[in-house]
């Protein structure tokens, strides 16, 4: 091979690998919680209902709303397994807490007619799960006599992976 060819073939490797792949400029990385870490969000919420007396259903969904955990207590109702990954959904979805949308879709609101989408609840006990600024999933707990209460069993889930989140 001759001085001149080698140059030009090591200018085109190098310039190939200096280049960015088109191929990543079409694509993008979605962080999402991994289910072991999504159990333990779970079990931590379910026992922080325990500790107030209230039998719930908590729920992990990943940032596209996809099941990722599910723990039902014993006595919670059979509308809580539902409504708990409802609540995780519609949080991830709209990327607000659902206890906060209550304001923003009561009668004569703009938003009303979110309460009427398919899969929406707009009740407390939905929160979205974050790492650094992104959307990585929610928690949503169904069960207990009212909505304040299961959001601040949703909180106890997600303070219990708070370290686990990088």
């Amino acid at each position: 091979m001759s001085k001149a060819r080698a140059t030009l073939l090591a200018g085109t490797v190098l310039a190939i690998a200096s280049s960015p792949l088109h191929a990543a400029e079409g694509t993008f990385d979605t962080p999402a919680v991994v289910p072991e870490i999504a159990v333990k969000a779970v079990e931590a919420a379910v026992e922080a209902c325990r500790d107030k007396n209230a039998q719930v259903t908590a729920v992990v969904v990943g940032p596209g709303g996809t099941l990722q955990a599910l723990k039902r207590d014993r006595y919670a109702g059979p509308h809580s397994v539902q409504t708990a990954t409802s609540k995780a959904w519609t949080a991830v979805s709209f990327r607000t807490d659902t206890i906060e949308l209550g304001d923003s879709t009561g009668p004569g609101q703009a938003s009303h007619g979110l309460q009427n989408l398919d899969g929406v609840t707009i009740l407390g006990g939905g929160k979205q799960i974050t790492s650094e600024g992104r959307i990585v999933g929610g928690i949503g707990v169904s069960g207990s006599p009212d909505g304040a209460t299961d959001d601040q069993c949703a909180a106890a889930g997600i303070e219990a992976i708070q370290d686990d989140l990088l």
